[in-house]
């Protein structure tokens, strides 16, 4: 994981560096612009569904100049048997110089990262159950753009830990800038790594004094069959109602990475309340990635000072 052009975990990023992207994506976000040293070609590799990340890495992608190649998981070669790491060094053969790639195995990116044969720019777009860099810069940023710092901050994480990428990154780096942390949720979804970032609780014991309200997504395609809570019985016991944002201090706010399952995690009036910063996420996210992206591509002199 020491590859410089690589973002892969939330465990390579030091506070400063974590400062210097959130600095970067809002000026892109206020029109700052960056150009490249000669034409880039990026492709993003997505071996599970999603909306906003996809889309938010090509957005990012072509607000900096890149071309953007298509790729299609069910009409690529992997459904031939070519392993992932064969994938990507072909696209790298083809002259491909930077690649997002979401894949269900966990820690996909080790074999890739050992080999110095694999040399393009990657962005970890969620591995598994593991990490989600990107989505958790983002959030920070969205916080950051909230209360202008992270010590001291408390923050709540709900719904489905256990499964959640999201959770996992956003644990790690909040306590590493100095935030409090606590987990909501029904006890069996606590891992017991969460343990050493935060505490588990109530939601209606801490909704009061926290900050922010981080909410996930309940992943049915992830639980056994006869393992999930009826999605009725989950808001009732563990989502953001609108009795329970009634609790909130005036000045909190609450996040979800989406997408939303409306009355679920959260009731659907709530969704784009005066206090939900979830579309703004999704705004940000691109600046974000555009940073990222930036960052990467510089260590391999594809950015014009």
């Amino acid at each position: 994981m020491q590859k410089h052009n690589a973002l892969v975990s939330v465990d390579q990023l030091t506070n400063d560096l974590v400062a210097g992207l959130i600095n970067r994506a809002s000026a892109f976000k206020k029109g700052a612009t960056s150009k490249l040293t000669r034409p880039v070609y990026a492709m993003n590799l997505f071996f599970e569904n999603s909306t906003r990340t996809h889309t938010s890495f090509e957005m990012a992608e072509r607000k900096l100049g890149m071309t953007v190649l298509d790729f299609n998981a069910d009409t690529s070669s992997t459904s031939k048997g070519e392993t992932l790491s064969d994938t990507l060094k072909t696209v790298q053969a083809i002259g491909v110089d930077f690649v997002a790639v979401r894949h269900s195995q966990n820690n996909y990116y080790d074999a890739l990262l050992a080999d110095d044969q694999f040399h393009m720019a990657l962005a970890n777009a969620g591995d598994g159950s593991g990490q989600h860099p990107s989505q958790c810069l983002l959030d920070l940023m969205t916080i950051h753009e909230e209360f202008g710092h992270f010590a001291g901050l408390k923050v709540v994480i709900c719904g489905d830990l256990r499964h959640s990428r999201v959770a996992r990154s956003n644990m790690q780096l909040l306590k590493q800038l100095g935030a409090t942390l606590y987990f909501a949720g029904p006890e069996e979804w606590f891992a017991p790594e969460f343990a050493q970032y935060g505490q588990p609780a109530q939601l209606d014991d801490v909704l009061p004094e926290v900050d922010v309200v981080m909410l996930l997504r309940i992943q049915h395609e992830r639980f056994a069959a006869d393992e999930t809570l009826s999605d009725a019985a989950f808001h009732t016991q563990y989502g953001l109602t609108t009795e329970r944002a009634a609790h909130l201090k005036s000045s909190a706010i609450w996040l979800h990475p989406a997408p939303v399952n409306r009355d679920v995690e959260i009731a659907d009036e709530l969704v784009e309340a005066p206090q939900s910063r979830i579309f703004k996420q999704m705004t940000n996210g691109v600046f974000m990635r555009m940073a990222i992206i930036e960052h990467l591509l510089d260590q391999q002199h594809l950015i014009q000072h």
